[in-house]
Parts: C-alpha cells; sequence; structure tokens
C-alpha cells in the first residue's frame, strides 16, 4: 500500500486508518479518539469525507450508516488576533 496521507494536521496515513479499523475500529468516533482524525486545525473538513470512504470500504457500511462527529464551537476558524483582541471585553 502507497503511503496516502488522509489527515494532513495530524499527519494520518490510510494504512494507519485501515489498521486501526482492522483492529475493530469500525466507527468514525472510534477512529478519531485512537487517531485524532478531524482534531487538528481543519477540524476534519479536510479528512472526514476521506475517512468515511474508507470506513465504507472496509466495513461494508453506507456513509449515512457511519455517524459522523458533530462539530464542537468554532465552527469556522478563528483567527488569533481576534481572541486576542480587547475590543470586545467590557470596560469595568
Amino acid at each position: 500500500m502507497k503511503k496516502v496521507i488522509v489527515c494532513r494536521c495530524e499527519d494520518i496515513t490510510e494504512e494507519d486508518v485501515v489498521k486501526a479499523i482492522d483492529e475493530g475500529y469500525t466507527d468514525l468516533e472510534e477512529l478519531r479518539k485512537k487517531l485524532r482524525i478531524g482534531m487538528g486545525p481543519c477540524q476534519g473538513r479536510v479528512c472526514i469525507q476521506l475517512v468515511m470512504k474508507i470506513l465504507e470500504k472496509r466495513t461494508g457500511k453506507k456513509v449515512p450508516k457511519i455517524s459522523i462527529p458533530t462539530s464542537r464551537p468554532p465552527i469556522v476558524p478563528v483567527p488569533l488576533g481576534t481572541l486576542a483582541s480587547d475590543k470586545n471585553e467590557k470596560k469595568g
């Protein structure tokens, strides 16, 4: 198997995902906890669809039957400068 990067944020390869599935991690939430897929800066916007396709192929489950993890705030990336600025702080 070629070394194909599935999750660039966490440097997870297709081989890592397949190995975890073969070890019994057969849903997306389990894979996230084991491999940290979708926990990097992109929050899964890049890798979740790829992992779901691998899961579908290896387990025979159709994509709609694979539970998709819930998004947690912030839904979109927030620039560090926004978080660091004091513009929105109450003056007291």
